[in-house]
């Protein structure tokens, strides 16, 4: 116990360096000083400070930590559910899902409100996603993870089609708009979206951290967990049913960010173990820094032109998905 909130501590303070660290970045030069002075109202920041700070960056930096937390959160409940140290969130269709209703309200130009157009459709789409998939592979949660997988992989061709019809017969003007939140785009940040992602994200982290022990029980086979005397189908669907609502919550207004879930949780398991009462906190945590930290290369790295952050973190990813493959069966990603 002390160990893992020394830990979770110590994450805590990365994830708050790099927040701090991106806040300085940016086109306009901001200095920590210009910082100290807003915060402590001991003397004055210039207005233009205070709003690149308080309407643009904090705002952008919140977004992009609770994203990080909610992938990196999602990759480690289904790589144990699935058992499969390549799953990340986006393996069931809810990212197909999700995309399908962002470039549909594209599609019909509508905006990115509160509440309302591309990220209420993004967000139905998910759900649409996991109602698919419980309708469609709810015999098979307690069976094979292959079967789920399967399931999974007929929803995303399905939804992949039908984004790549709009993709084709839209107008130039909506196409870069699409392409760009398939990407990942965090360039359009407000408080008001935090308001509603944040209420998610707190109780189902708290059920998934409770259910820490039925992970571990999960990750050493199904039949075992059954001999100890856990309901396997129930708590898989719990699992899956929780962490695709979180993912579609954010991913609503975030677009499609890969690997996250992948990369986070597989570095925290190499450093810590497979405990998931220490791999819960300090792969949330990390998630949200490593996102923070992909979005600020994004927007300074070619500045004034902004990357859309997918593209970062797929540049980071796909080299550590390769070595994944390389070395499938060691000790470097057994579950």
């Amino acid at each position: 116990m002390i160990r893992a909130l020394s830990a979770t501590v110590g994450m805590g303070v990365v994830l708050l360096a790099v927040a701090g660290a991106s806040l300085l970045m940016g086109t306009v030069d901001i200095t920590p000083a210009q910082i100290l002075a807003l915060v402590t109202g001991d003397g004055e920041a210039p207005e233009q400070v205070r709003l690149i700070l308080m309407e643009i960056r904090l705002p952008r930096i919140l977004l992009a930590a609770l994203v990080g937390y909610a992938l990196a959160l999602g990759g480690v409940v289904f790589q144990a559910v699935l058992r499969n140290p390549l799953a990340d969130p986006f393996i069931l269709g809810v990212s197909s899902g999700s995309a399908c209703g962002a470039v549909l309200g594209i599609a019909l130009g509508l905006g990115f409100g509160f509440g309302f157009g591309v990220p209420a459709l993004s967000f139905a789409g998910a759900l649409l996603a996991v109602f698919l998939l419980l309708a469609i592979g709810s015999k098979a949660i307690g069976t094979e993870s292959s079967t789920i997988l399967l399931t999974g992989v007929i929803i995303n061709a399905f939804f992949t089609a039908t984004v790549m019809f709009f993709l084709a017969v839209a107008a130039d003007e909506k196409l870069h708009a699409m392409l760009f939140w398939l990407y990942g785009d965090l360039s359009q940040p407000s408080y008001r979206q935090l308001a509603l992602i944040a209420p998610v994200l707190l109780p189902v982290s708290l059920v998934l951290y409770g259910l820490s022990r039925h992970l571990d029980l999960l990750t050493m086979g199904e039949d075992t967990a059954m001999q100890l005397g856990m309901d396997v189908v129930r708590t898989k669907l719990t699992l899956l049913i929780l962490v695709s609502l979180m993912v579609g919550a954010v991913v609503a207004f975030s677009g499609i960010i890969g690997f996250v879930g992948l990369i986070v949780p597989h570095l925290v398991r190499m450093a810590c173990g497979s405990d998931h009462r220490l791999l819960i906190p300090l792969a949330a945590l990390g998630g949200a820094a490593f996102l923070i930290a992909a979005d600020t290369l994004a927007r300074t790295l070619l500045a004034p032109t902004e990357l859309p952050v997918g593209v970062i973190s797929a540049f980071l990813g796909a080299p550590f998905f390769i070595f994944l493959l390389r070395t499938r069966g060691t000790r470097w990603n057994r579950l």
